[in-house]
């Protein structure tokens, strides 16, 4: 499965975890950044060409990730044709 991440400097390392796990999964992952832990990113920079490409179908599937999700999860559901939901735990998955 093609898969977008795009994360701001908050959650840098879990999409380097991420990345490597999905990878390692067999799936072919598109990374949107951020690629350094830069405190003055802006997480909509990152996260609104994720949201883009899939509504565009450039991915099937897109993870966001942000200090607390909100932010993230509020800047997807902002582009037309996606719809972002804010996931802490397997359960709400």
């Amino acid at each position: 499965m093609r898969v977008g991440i795009a994360t701001d400097h908050g959650g840098f390392i879990l999409k380097e975890e991420l990345v490597a796990q999905l990878r390692a999964a067999g799936h072919d992952v598109v990374d949107f950044g951020a690629h350094e832990p830069n405190p003055s990113d802006d997480y909509p920079d990152i996260i609104i060409p994720l949201a883009r490409a899939v509504a565009a179908g450039e991915v099937l599937r897109g993870i966001a990730i942000c200090g607390s999700g909100v932010g993230a999860s509020v800047c997807a559901n902002k582009v037309g044709g996606v719809r972002a939901g804010l996931v802490h735990d397997h359960f709400s998955a």
